[in-house]
């Protein structure tokens, strides 16, 4: 069995949270890869999905200068630590290099097992719930905005028809900050519109939670929790019972033998004669 450290393990691989951060934003790049060649050549709908592929890109591109910067060698991470194809990922043109990104986290979760994959995601269960919801508010405002487009851009009377319009509806709907400049007027696009809030809350409440326990941990060290006793402590605190109990039965049969000497002539015949001593048990 391998007893190398988990750091030797990775390859200079990143946190198990933000690898699957990553690995989430690449998937969301490769189905809008597809999308591209399912909906009309610079329609709406195909600007939209350029727009928040173009925010995708960004994140691509950060991660690569975060990877670049950080690496122990940044020869070894461009020639053999896929740095060539993360810096490739990169082009718009070349999105379909951004496979090598899901291959490295299942690279990832292959080499350091299930077991410890999960303790990293509960270990950083702050950081991956603030990866969740950046990615899934990006995923909400181009698949909900899509929706929205396809109710609202025909509808007599509507004001949701290009991309900018919807992206912009679905961010303040999200924020539930309602402006009203833009407004579904259809039924489907209302039925939309309450998705839009639903998850919207849900996003911004979790985003919140997370900002007040980032501020409410910068104010000092909590309380140290109680730790819990092992196997091995509760063995040798039952060992330590077992010769704390045998110094004190010998402590009191010294303590026998002494009365028994200091005890009157009688006593001690009577003992002889297998009349007992007066009980020690209340001394």
């Amino acid at each position: 069995m391998s007893t190398a450290p988990i750091a030797d393990v990775r390859d200079g691989q990143k946190s198990a949270p933000y690898e699957f951060f990553i690995l989430a934003v690449s998937v969301h790049s490769i189905v809008n890869l597809a999308l591209l060649f399912l909906v009309p050549f610079e329609s709406q709908s195909w600007w939209l999905i350029m727009y928040v592929d173009a925010v995708l890109t960004i994140i691509f591109v950060i991660d690569f200068v975060f990877r670049l910067l950080t690496a122990p060698s940044k020869r070894w991470y461009l020639v053999h630590g896929g740095g060539t194809f993360d810096f490739l990922a990169c082009l718009p043109g070349l999105r379909v290099f951004r496979l090598f990104r899901i291959v490295r986290a299942a690279r990832l979760v292959r080499r350091l097992g299930g077991p410890q994959v999960f303790r990293e995601l509960r270990q950083g269960l702050a950081a991956g719930t603030l990866y969740l919801v950046i990615f899934l508010g990006l995923f909400t405002l181009e698949f909900v905005g899509l929706l929205e487009l396809h109710y609202e851009r025909t509808a007599s009377g509507g004001n949701i028809t290009t991309a900018g319009d919807a992206l912009w509806w679905g961010y303040v709907t999200a924020t539930t900050v309602g402006y009203g400049d833009r407004f579904p007027v259809t039924q489907g696009g209302r039925i939309v519109g309450v998705m839009m809030l639903t998850i919207g809350v849900a996003l911004f409440a979790t985003f919140s939670g997370f900002l007040a326990n980032v501020f409410l941990s910068a104010k000092g060290p909590t309380p140290a929790e109680p730790q819990v006793a092992t196997g091995d402590d509760l063995h040798a605190t039952f060992r330590r019972v077992e010769q704390l109990h045998a110094q004190q039965q010998a402590e009191l049969e010294t303590l026998r033998a002494r009365i028994a000497e200091l005890a009157p002539p009688s006593l001690r015949s009577g003992r002889k004669r297998g009349y007992p001593l007066p009980s020690t048990s209340n001394v």
